[in-house]
């Protein structure tokens, strides 16, 4: 597959993962952002092995360790707006992970589950 294919399939399961809230980085601005978009969501992400869901649910769970609080609610914002979790299962999963990843990190991204939550309910009324 060409570099120019690999972007556009890249590109486009980035806006399916991420359900239109972060932006596609222009092309040859960032390697490193052109390096993820025909690695990462081109090759990795679109795998059939395992579901867009399984991979978001894998990815938290490594999120939720690091304890990045930013990443992490991108990615339930995302989740819930794709249909992927439900509020009570994105409060359920942080929950979860509390028990892996620590009281202390789990803590600090109770905020931020809530208020993607709050945003998703409003986007809905």
């Amino acid at each position: 597959m060409s570099d120019s294919n690999r972007r556009a399939r890249g590109a486009a399961m980035l806006q399916k993962v991420y359900a239109g809230i972060v932006p596609v980085p222009p092309e040859g601005k960032s390697a490193f952002a052109d390096l993820m978009l025909e690695q990462l969501f081109a090759e990795v992400w679109t795998r059939e092995a395992l579901s867009v869901r399984d991979r978001r649910l894998l990815t938290m769970g490594v999120i939720a360790a690091l304890g990045e609080t930013n990443t992490w609610g991108i990615q339930v914002r995302a989740a819930l707006a794709n249909g992927e979790l439900t509020a009570e299962q994105a409060r359920e999963a942080l929950i979860h992970l509390a028990q892996y990843a620590g009281y202390p990190r789990a803590s600090g991204l109770l905020p931020v589950t809530e208020e993607a939550i709050a945003a998703a309910n409003d986007a809905k009324s």
